[in-house]
C-alpha cells in the first residue's frame, strides 16, 4: 500500500477534481503490475494497473488507495474490471467519500466472492486527498491559505510595497501548491495593489523535476499540460480593473455584491473575459464567504489556494473557514508601520487561536510552516 500511495502521489498536479489514486497488483509476493490516476477522463489507476499485469491478475492481491467505482461516470466501473480479471484480494486504504460509491464497489466485490479488506494506511491516504474529501463529505473545498510575511510578522510596507519578502526559492515553491489547486481566490485589494497574474509558471518538467521524480520514468506527467486553476476574484465593489493582468490569460471568476452583477462595469468585465456572479453580502457590505465556498464546491474545485491581504485572509480565519496555513517567514524585520499579517482584531490572550503546526521546512532562506487550526479550547 505504501508503495500505491507512492504512486497516486504522481497525480498530484493533474487528477483534480478526481482524487490522487494508485494500485499494485501482486501475485507471489512480487508486484506484477502497477498504475496511478493521471487525469479525469482517462483510466483509473486500477485500470493501468491490471493492464500491466495482464493474465498475472487472476488469483492476485490488488492494492488501491481509494474503493474502487461501482458506477458509470466518465469511464466504466472499475470494480467490474477487477471481478473480470478475476482477482482473488482486494485491499484498499479508504471507503471512498463519494456518495455516488461509498461501499458500493466494496459490495461489488464481495459480492463476487472476492476477499477485501479496508482501511489500510487510512490516514496517509486521506492527506493525499483533503480537498476531495472534504468536498464529498462537505460540498466546500479545503482552504489553505498561503502568506508570507516578515519574522515580525508584517506583509507590507505601509504604502503598500510587498515585492519581495521572500526569496526566489519560496516563490517557486508557491508555483507547485498553486499547481495542486482547483482554484486560487483573492481579493480585489491584492488585485489593485500588485495586478498579479495569479497563474502557474511552472511547466510540467519543472514540476516533475523540482518533486525529485525521474521524468524517464514517467513519461505520462510530462504529457499531461499544466492545467491552470480557476481564478477568482472577491470584489464587493467591483473595483477590478478593465486591464488587469489577470483578464489577459485564462478564466476569471469575479464574485461581487447582486446588487452589482448587472451592472455597466460588470458588462466590461464580462466583454474581457470574465465571469461575474452577484453573491450574499453582509451589511457592511462584503460578500459572504461561506457561500462562495458552496459555489466553488459545486464547481468541483477541490483544494482552493488562498493568496490574499490581510483583510480576506483575515475574514476567512474570523469565521473559521481555513484548514490550512501555509506560512512562510522571511529572515527581515519590516518595522511597527508596517501591515500585519491578519486583519483580525483580538482583545484577551484567551482569545488567541491556537495552531497544530504539522511541518516545518527551509525553503531556501525562508522557513515554512504549515499549520492546522485547532478547535477552541485545545491545544497543540
Amino acid at each position: 500500500m505504501g508503495r500505491a500511495l507512492q504512486l497516486a502521489e504522481l497525480g498530484l498536479y493533474t487528477t483534480d477534481p478526481n482524487p490522487r489514486v494508485g494500485s499494485v497488483v501482486v501475485r507471489d509476493g512480487r508486484i506484477v503490475g502497477e498504475g496511478a490516476h493521471w487525469r479525469a477522463g482517462e483510466p483509473h489507476a486500477e485500470i493501468h494497473a491490471l493492464r500491466a499485469a495482464g493474465d498475472l491478475a487472476r488469483g492476485a492481491t490488488v492494492y488501491i488507495t481509494l474503493e474502487p467505482c461501482a458506477h458509470h461516470g466518465r469511464t466504466p466501473p472499475c470494480a467490474d474490471a477487477l471481478v473480470a480479471a478475476g482477482v482473488g484480494r482486494v485491499v484498499v486504504a479508504m471507503q471512498d467519500p463519494n456518495p455516488l460509491v461509498s461501499g458500493r464497489g466494496l459490495e461489488r466485490l464481495r459480492a463476487e466472492g472476492i476477499a477485501v479488506e479496508n482501511g489500510v494506511l487510512e490516514f496517509e491516504a486521506r492527506a493525499l486527498n483533503p480537498g476531495f474529501v472534504r468536498r464529498m463529505e462537505t460540498g466546500r473545498p479545503w482552504v489553505r491559505v498561503k502568506l508570507a510575511s516578515s519574522l515580525d510578522g508584517r506583509t507590507a510596507m505601509a504604502s503598500g510595497e510587498s515585492k519581495w519578502i521572500t526569496g526566489p526559492a519560496a516563490r517557486r515553491d508557491v508555483q507547485h501548491w498553486r499547481a495542486r489547486a482547483g482554484a486560487i481566490l483573492t481579493g480585489s485589494g491584492t488585485v489593485l495593489a500588485d495586478d498579479p497574474h495569479m497563474t502557474v509558471r511552472l511547466s510540467p518538467a519543472e514540476l516533475v523535476s523540482d518533486s525529485g521524480i525521474d521524468p524517464d520514468r514517467y513519461p505520462e506527467l510530462q504529457a499531461v499540460p499544466v492545467r491552470q486553476p480557476l481564478r477568482v476574484v472577491v470584489d464587493s465593489q467591483l473595483q477590478m480593473p478593465l486591464r488587469a493582468r489577470m483578464l489577459d490569460e485564462g478564466t476569471v471568476l469575479v464574485l461581487t455584491g447582486a446588487a452589482r452583477k448587472d451592472s455597466d462595469k460588470a458588462g466590461e468585465l464580462r466583454a474581457r473575459g470574465a465571469e461575474v456572479l452577484g453573491m450574499p453580502a453582509l451589511e457592511e457590505g462584503r460578500l459572504e464567504l461561506s457561500p462562495v465556498l458552496d459555489l466553488l464546491g459545486e464547481r468541483g474545485v477541490n483544494e482552493l489556494h488562498v493568496e490574499a491581504g490581510s483583510g480576506l485572509a483575515g475574514a476567512l480565519a474570523r469565521h473559521g473557514l481555513v484548514d490550512e496555513w501555509l506560512f512562510y517567514l522571511a529572515p527581515c524585520l519590516m518595522g511597527s508601520g508596517a501591515r500585519p499579517l491578519l486583519d483580525w482584531p483580538l482583545q484577551q490572550m484567551a482569545e488567541r487561536p491556537e495552531l497544530d503546526v504539522f511541518a516545518c521546512d527551509w525553503v531556501g532562506d525562508a522557513l515554512r510552516l504549515r499549520a492546522h487550526p485547532l478547535p477552541t479550547g485545545t491545544s497543540p
